[in-house]
């Protein structure tokens, strides 16, 4: 075969690897594993010989399952060159079939006569072995086959299961020509051994039903001739007439099934609900075929438990809730059932004595006293018990595992969870690896060139695997690469007897995990929503039994389980860092110039996710600052966005210089509208707005005064320089959303080095918090006047805040300053034109006493502009005032008692007017109006280093 549709042909990808080259991508990965096993096995591709063997049962269970199956398969084939072998687990071939009788004559013994092995380790690639290694149906075609001999034919096998155990008892395997080739011989080849599967139930539910025949006869010869009223044998189902709820019933199957387990007599008390007593009682019992099994009774009585001739053994510690099935099946449909309640089961009664084939007694108990209701709980095989004991525990973890794994939204605390909940009832040693990508929320687009190693936990604390935060390499064909190449789990079986090929790249790592006697793995894919987010491992090395397919099966669904609870996490994650990051980009970046306060601020989200608090500091004229705080209701990037907007309209309304009230006013406004429009939107699926609480505090270091106003929001904290604290009563005004109702101000006097301290109710409420504590505790920390800003913030979140907060936190501190009255120059005139030229001159000397001669020309030109327009224009009283703000700026304020502002225009050529405040916009740095409650001031900026 050459090079077709771009893929080198098996012939030259075998040897090119026979030659040691790469041949990764061109070999599909199970043949490729298989080759490097059989290479790291030092198998030869010439080899001709085979263990042989004619020490196997040629009438086995297996053997009786499979021979109706492989006669109907040789009918359907024949004349054909299908040939069909049945092997064991151990990959001995125990029977063959041909479609055409004279290929038996024709072939190799190899490849006709049962008894030679074809397990990996001895024929390399080939069916039956990658069958076995892979433990699911693997097809392999022409020059896949390691071997030479193998070369001229295709095949396709499956693994036969113990469906008890779930381990892999047998093989079935199809050889053919390659021509034979067909969609639906896979498909063939797995019903068939689904046949098989089931004849096997069908002779273990046989056997059972042997043994309670048998059982039943015995207790039928016991009883005949005895009084009928002594006691009553029948069904737990009937047992008291139903007087056992499906607890009780799940309880006492649970019990018996253990006590299956042990093949030897045997009393368990049981107690059960309405306090009623139950004695199990258990008796070896042999049928006359030959099967050993347990046959196990309950007495139940009112009072307490008959008396027993043996000792009862210990309780057991927990029940097989598990095997509640069992109450309402058959015998001829499981091997663990309720026993037979015919006539034949319940015509006697007496002592429970029966006879097994081999003469013993199987049951030597006494009735008790009469009233006393016995009846047959189970009967089974002590291996069958076994399994089911041990599928019980595995039900077990997987309900513990429902309620552990996932408890919080956090990507690595879930794989942690993942590994605490397998160790060590499943494995010794678990590791969990993730890309980074999904620790940080996202899906990971080369999950293999971008994993950590997340989570290391075992039954000791050395374990002997690269440590948490490793940046995790892997290498072609190692169980990890197979996961991230989409096998759904990888079981490794056997570590210690031969090195794996996949472990020689990193040999000396793994002999450190093989000396800690790790013998055998399970490696899973964590898979959620179609999306690959890692992968975990687990290793056995404390128990000697290796994993088997029911413990793969159990990884599985634990890795399953926890993959969509990582998901969630991560979806969370995602969320809470775009909310966060949408939180964080609408609150200030940094705080402006300004010299009325000293301020810190701190901003904290909560744990539950990111919520509407903020805050401002917005720079006002006349040297005056405008502090803000406020929480929007609810969480989520739709509180975010709202407070974002909350913020934006509450900084314009600042700057046009309207008072705290007024400003409320204008943002319940605001949130009345958006939330109407959230209403009428109502069907995109938005949850609408609930509310906002605001405070709104300008202070003046001009005059001390700090006027404020609150809508529905604490109020704030006031820390005099003395070190005593209060809590001004303001009024509380209602929240923002509700409409229509008013707001009121307060105004506070607050001396030099006074502490203001705005904050939201995160820091001292909560669900778990009374708010009288958390304001002590805020009174006590504040009470340090000498702080500075910052590290009061610090002093009041670690003393107040919630270790895990559940709502966001703001705090915004501002320590007072004041403008000296040396550094403050005011003159009121008359509104009388001649006394410009007066105002102009005052000007300039406060200027020169100043050291600011440099701006005399502008403040001229700009008082006389200002102050001419409010003499021609305004009304009484006329105030000027001069203010330096130390190192910013020189600002000059006119004021006057009428209410009209003036407005910048562009004047003509020709106009004689219009240009005055176009003079004083040029010439300073801002300009602007406010309103007062005596009329307005007209004030203008200059900055310092303009001159």
């Amino acid at each position: 075969m050459g090079v077709t549709g771009g893929q080198i042909s098996p012939v030259r990808s075998r040897e090119r690897f026979l030659l040691g080259e790469s041949v990764e991508g061109s070999v599909r990965g199970p043949i490729l594993n298989s080759w490097m096993r059989s290479r790291m096995l030092g198998l030869s591709p010439e080899q001709t010989d085979l263990p042989y063997t004619d020490d196997f049962d040629p009438d086995s269970r297996l053997v009786r399952a499979a021979v109706p199956v492989l006669d109907q398969l040789q009918t359907r084939f024949s004349g054909s060159q299908m040939n069909i072998s049945l092997a064991d687990g151990n990959g001995t071939v125990l029977q063959r079939r041909f479609g055409e009788p004279a290929l038996a004559g024709r072939l190799a013994p190899i490849q006709s006569v049962p008894g030679f092995v074809f397990a990996e380790r001895y024929a390399g690639t080939n069916g039956i072995g990658l069958a076995l290694a892979e433990r699911r149906l693997c097809q392999v075609y022409g020059a896949e086959h390691f071997a030479e001999r193998s070369q001229s034919n295709a095949c396709s096998a499956t693994p036969i299961r113990d469906q008890f155990s779930g381990h892999v008892i047998g093989v079935l395997c199809f050889g053919y020509p390659r021509s034979y080739e067909d969609p639906a011989l896979p498909v063939l080849v797995r019903r068939a051994a689904e046949s098989i599967e089931r004849r096997l139930m069908e002779q273990s539910s046989a056997r059972e039903r042997a043994l309670l025949r048998t059982y039943l006869d015995a207790r039928l010869r016991a009883h005949t001739g005895e009084a009928a009223d002594d006691g009553q044998v029948i069904g737990l189902d009937e047992l008291t007439d139903g007087g056992l709820d499906l607890q009780d019933q799940m309880v006492l199957k649970a019990k018996a099934t253990e006590l299956i387990c042990n093949p030897q007599r045997a009393a368990v008390e049981v107690s059960l609900s309405h306090g009623r007593g139950v004695t199990l009682l258990s008796s070896p019992v042999t049928s006359l075929s030959g099967v050993e099994g347990v046959v196990v009774e309950a007495v139940l009585t009112g009072d307490s438990p008959p008396a027993h001739h043996l000792a009862a053994s210990k309780p057991t510690a927990s029940a097989l809730g598990a095997l509640a099935l069992a109450a309402t099946e058959r015998a001829e449909s499981l091997p663990w059932h309720l026993a037979d309640t015919s006539a034949a089961g319940r015509a006697t009664a007496g002592p429970a004595e029966a006879s097994g084939a081999g003469g013993g007694r199987p049951s030597d108990v006494r009735d008790g006293a009469p009233g006393t209701a016995r009846g047959l709980v189970l009967v089974g095989e002590p291996e069958v018990g076994k399994y089911a004991v041990a599928a019980r525990r595995r039900l077990e973890l997987l309900a513990e595992a429902s309620t552990r794994i996932g408890t919080t939204l956090d990507v690595s605390r879930t794989a942690w969870e993942l590994a605490e909940t397998a160790v060590p009832r499943l494995a010794d040693y678990v590791t969990v690896d993730l890309p980074g990508a999904v620790l940080r929320g996202e899906e990971s687009a080369d999950p293999q060139a971008d994993l950590h190693r997340t989570v290391v936990h075992g039954i000791r604390d050395d374990c002997p695997f690269y440590p948490v935060g490793h940046r995790v390499r892997l290498d072609p064909g190692t169980p990890h690469m197979r996961c991230l190449e989409g096998e759904p789990v990888v079981l490794e079986t056997d570590l210690q007897a031969t090195t794996p090929a996949w472990m020689v790249p990193g040999l000396e790592h793994a002999r450190g995990i093989l000396a800690h006697d790790v013998h055998s793995m399970i490696c899973v894919p964590l898979l959620a929503r179609g999306v690959l987010l890692g992968i975990a491992t687990f290793y056995r090395a404390q128990d000697p039994a290796p994993f088997g397919e029911d413990d793969s099966r159990l990884a599985q669904e634990l890795a399953a389980r926890a993959a969509l609870c990582i998901d969630n996490a991560r979806r969370y994650t995602r969320e809470h860092t775009l909310a966060l990051a949408l939180q964080r980009s609408l609150l200030p970046r940094g705080l402006p110039a300004q010299g009325a306060v000293e301020v810190a601020h701190h901003y904290q989200p909560a744990e539950s996710g990111v919520g509407g608090d903020w805050f401002d500091v917005i720079p006002l004229s006349g040297t005056r600052v405008a502090l803000l705080v406020g929480d929007v209701v609810g969480h989520g990037l739709h509180a975010a966005a709202t407070m974002g907007r909350l913020r934006i309209a509450a900084r314009n309304f600042a700057e046009l210089e309207l008072a705290p009230d007024e400003l409320l006013t204008h943002l319940d406004n605001l949130l009345v509208r958006l939330d109407r429009e959230e209403e009428d939107a109502s069907a995109t699926g938005s949850d609408g707005i609930v509310g906002a609480t605001c405070l709104y505090a300008v202070y003046d270091p001009t005059s001390q005064v700090c006027t404020m106003a609150r809508a529905g929001h604490p109020p704030p904290a006031l820390v005099h320089p003395d070190g005593s604290v209060a809590f001004p009563d303001l009024p509380a005004g209602p929240p923002l959303g509700l409409g229509g109702l008013p707001f009121e101000t307060a105004e506070v006097r607050l001396p030099e080095h006074s502490t203001l301290v705005l904050y939201t109710d995160g820091l001292v409420d909560g669900r778990h918090r009374d708010v009288d504590v958390s304001l002590d505790q805020l009174r006590r920390a504040l009470a340090h006047p000498d702080r500075k800003p910052e590290d009061t913030c610090r002093a009041v979140i670690e003393a107040v805040a919630p270790e895990h907060p559940d709502d966001d936190i703001a705090l915004l501190v501002a320590r007072t300053r004041t403008v000296p009255a040396e550094r403050i120059a005011t003159w009121d005139l008359p509104p009388d034109p001649s006394l410009v030229s007066d105002i102009r001159g005052a000007a300039t000397r406060q200027l020169a006493e100043w050291g600011l001669d440099e701006l005399a020309f502008a403040a001229e030109l700009m008082l006389s502009e200002l102050v001419t327009n409010a003499v021609r224009y305004g009304s009484e009283p006329i105030q000027v005032r001069l203010i330096h703000d130390h190192d910013r700026a020189l600002i000059c304020e006119v004021s006057d008692g009428s209410n009209t502002a003036p407005h910048l225009r562009r004047a003509a050529t020709t106009d004689e007017g219009g240009r005055g405040l176009f003079l004083v916009a040029q010439l300073s740095q801002a300009w602007g109006a406010r309103y007062t409650t005596r009329g307005k001031v007209i004030w203008a900026e200059c900055a310092l280093d303009a001159a």
